[in-house]
């Protein structure tokens, strides 16, 4: 518990009720939403939900009649002999026969008394809808009606009966106000009844906490009290409890229910010092509540909040469900870069769904202490345990390739390969090792395959590049003939002047020719229509499988992919006749990466053959990479586990030994504010995945592994070469 100095703020529920009355001016409650209010017409017709700024208060009629209503002995005499024809007729024809007298002596004061007979018959019958027509005519036209209180309450009750919700409390609360004793509280239940079913929360709860307070039997009190907290869980928005419990005693018996409620919007606004204020308030009020044991235990979790343990570490992981696999690979990760250490960590299981996830990072906050908290990898979670980690300012490093993550709060970091990342990498080792300058794209139509083009292409111009052609394909799709001939201009043929050039000496050569030999003829002129080259690169996102279909399709076209060795070269150019042989290279990015097959050799080798060779991709991880920090990540792996680790296993260990060389540092943060510190300075962490920095969006840097292609499997392009390239 915090203390305060003296000041002069407003009070607690005055200063909420201002901040959430900006909150909802922007973001209404369902309460806040319907139609406009009664015009007050003869046919009574009412939206059945309603909005709680725009209910007029008071009488809802006019003050003065609208006829000056005469005596007539003739109108006198016909009321009196419908009266007693309504004895004896069935209510409807009773009904009509009022309305007869009114309809011919309208201005008459017995025309008035006929149509309030009609309407008690009406009512009485549950004719409601005519009920509300006969009532409401006669008030707008006397609203000083000898009868006119009974007309206003059966009026009120049939719009209850009929739905129309915001003219019954209208009625209903515009007579309560002026009633007294039993009669008062009744119409005080109904107008309650009809403004909660119009959609009034706000009004609904004002009357059923006025109920609570002037109850005259324990059933009545338990019964307003029930109402209360049934408007207040779901129904009544944040400014209408507000409005409510501003100067609203501690005696009244809903006071406990509202003030509790009042503290679960502070702790979801995450507004601690006003929950301890409320909190402390209800235990001193009603300390034997049935709520006070979870308001007890409310306050206590938010005492918990600054209570850290220094040596504590959260995960949130998928550990069942379907991504139960990656789950269980990073915590492989985690663990051996944990392992020997004194760090406590705590896992907890998303099971895949946001909601388990953002419990879940509360749990490690308030309930465990957790000074910092690894994971989630899958994106809806990940998104999910940002929100929360900066709404309670918990550090979070983030296995999650999801784009944007750590534009939520400078409390979230990510430590993992993303798409933007690769698609610099790689394009920054073409140009900058390379020198290449102009380049094509063959991407599947994914989001994964349409992101990394852009990246691509935005990183190309930024450095003075050029794409020379795009083609995208069905992420199904298992030939690749179209789009090839597309990238060297051998698709759209007769945009092309040498095809047209060589059509027209076809078909004067041929003049004369049977069918046969001037087809020929004609397939021999496509066929000899040169590929324009005019890329030095294909960049190729896609998995392994389909690279080592889309390559043998581009060698068709005379794409030379495969000759990164000068014989190789040599033997193309005597083959082909072509003394300037223009040579291209395949780019990928990790989604290359592929298992040994039967032959020992890369799956993506022994399926693209001498397709894929001289082709070079980028990785976040490679496990036969020179690298000693590496190395000695892979050897640890493989005396603890069996086989080899994979990306996420690196990058777990990354991310834990990061925290475990903060927690054992001389400074050792004792807070979670000085371990983002901690995290934002860190600089050329030496870890499995390459030495890594946080830039200025806390996004991990660093220099990832440009992997090449040859006959003899994966080899990484020294780190020497790439260094100067720059970080992930």
């Amino acid at each position: 518990m915090h203390t305060h100095t003296m000041d002069v703020r407003p009070s607690p529920r005055r200063a909420l009720l201002l901040a959430l009355t900006l909150l909802m001016s922007a973001c209404k409650t369902p309460s806040a939403t319907g139609g406009g209010t009664s015009t007050g017409n003869s046919t009574g017709t009412s939206s059945s939900t309603g909005n709680t700024q725009d209910v007029p208060q008071g009488d809802p009629f006019p003050k003065k009649p609208s006829v000056e209503a005469r005596k007539d002995a003739r109108a006198d005499e016909a009321l009196a002999q419908a009266v007693q024809q309504a004895e004896t007729l069935p209510r409807k024809q009773a009904a009509e026969s009022f309305l007869a007298v009114r309809k011919a002596y309208p201005e008459t004061t017995a025309g008035q008394e006929a149509l309030y007979r009609a309407g008690v018959v009406f009512y009485d019958s549950q004719d409601y809808v005519n009920a509300r027509k006969t009532f409401n005519e006669l008030l707008f036209e006397n609203p000083l009606h000898p009868q006119a209180p009974d007309a206003k309450r059966r009026l009120g009750r049939a719009a209850l009966e009929v739905g129309a919700y915001r003219d019954a409390y209208q009625t209903l609360y515009s007579l309560a106000e002026r009633a007294e004793g039993p009669e008062r509280l009744q119409l005080l239940e109904d107008a309650a009844k009809a403004a909660e079913k119009a959609g009034l929360f706000g009004q609904a709860l004002q009357i059923s906490v006025d109920l609570a307070g002037n109850a005259q039997t324990p059933e009545a009190r338990q019964a307003a009290v029930a109402r209360v907290q049934q408007l207040v869980e779901g129904r009544a928005g944040f400014t209408d409890v507000a409005k409510v419990m501003d100067e609203l005693s501690p005696a009244n018996p809903a006071w406990p229910v509202l003030t509790f409620k009042l503290a679960r919007i502070y702790y979801h606004l995450r507004d601690w010092t006003r929950l301890e204020e409320t909190l402390n308030r209800f235990l001193a009020e009603a300390p034997s509540h049935p709520f006070a044991g979870q308001a007890r235990e409310l306050l206590a979790r938010a005492t918990r909040r600054v209570e850290v343990r220094p040596k504590t570490v959260g995960i949130l992981l998928p550990m069942s469900g379907k991504y139960k696999a990656v789950g269980e690979a990073v915590l492989r990760g985690v663990k051996l870069g944990l392992a020997g250490s004194d760090v406590e960590l705590v896992v907890k299981d998303t099971q895949g769904d946001v909601n388990i996830t953002g419990q879940a990072m509360e749990q490690l906050a308030f309930d465990e202490g957790a000074m910092v908290v690894l994971g989630p990898i899958v994106s809806d979670d990940s998104r999910r345990a940002a929100l929360v980690a900066e709404e309670l300012q918990v550090p979070l490093i983030t296995l999650t390739r999801l784009e944007g993550i750590t534009d939520i709060g400078p409390y979230v970091f990510r430590n993992m390969l993303t798409n933007e990342a690769q698609a610099r990498a790689i394009a920054d080792y073409a140009m900058k090792q390379k020198g290449f300058k102009s380049f094509a794209m063959l991407y599947p139509n994914l989001p994964y395959g349409v992101e990394l083009a852009n990246d691509f292409w935005d990183h190309v111009t930024a450095n003075g590049g050029q794409v020379r052609g795009a083609e995208a394909y069905a992420h199904d799709q298992t030939t690749f003939t179209n789009e090839a001939k597309k990238l060297v201009g051998r698709y759209y043929l007769e945009d092309r002047l040498d095809y047209i050039e060589s059509v027209r000496e076809v078909q004067q050569q041929t003049s004369g020719m049977d069918a046969f030999r001037k087809r020929k003829a004609m397939e021999k002129a496509k066929g000899n229509v040169e590929p324009i080259i005019d890329f030095d690169a294909i960049f190729l996102p896609d998995e392994w499988k389909r690279v080592s279909l889309v390559a043998p399709a581009l060698a068709v076209e005379d794409i030379v992919t495969n000759a990164c060795d000068a014989r190789d070269v040599e033997r193309i150019r005597k083959t082909t006749g072509k003394k300037d042989l223009k040579t291209v290279m395949l780019l990928g990015t990790n989604a290359w990466s592929s298992a040994k097959g039967a032959s020992g050799l890369p799956e993506l080798l022994e399926r693209g053959g001498k397709f894929v060779t001289c082709s070079v991709y980028v990785d976040g991880f490679f496990v036969d990479s020179q690298r000693p920090a590496t190395q000695r990540f892979v050897k640890a792996y493989r005396q603890a586990n069996p086989g080899d680790p994979g990306l996420l296993e690196a990058y777990g260990y990354d991310s834990a030994r990061m925290v475990r060389q903060i927690m054992d540092s001389k400074q050792a943060p004792r807070s979670r504010g000085e371990f983002r510190e901690a995290l934002v300075n860190l600089k050329d962490f030496d870890g499995a995945t390459g030495k890594t920095s946080f830039d200025e969006k806390r996004e991990a840097r660093k220099p990832l592994f440009i992997l090449s292609v040859d006959n003899k499997g994966i080899t990484e392009v020294p780190p020497e070469k790439t260094a100067a390239l720059g970080g992930s």
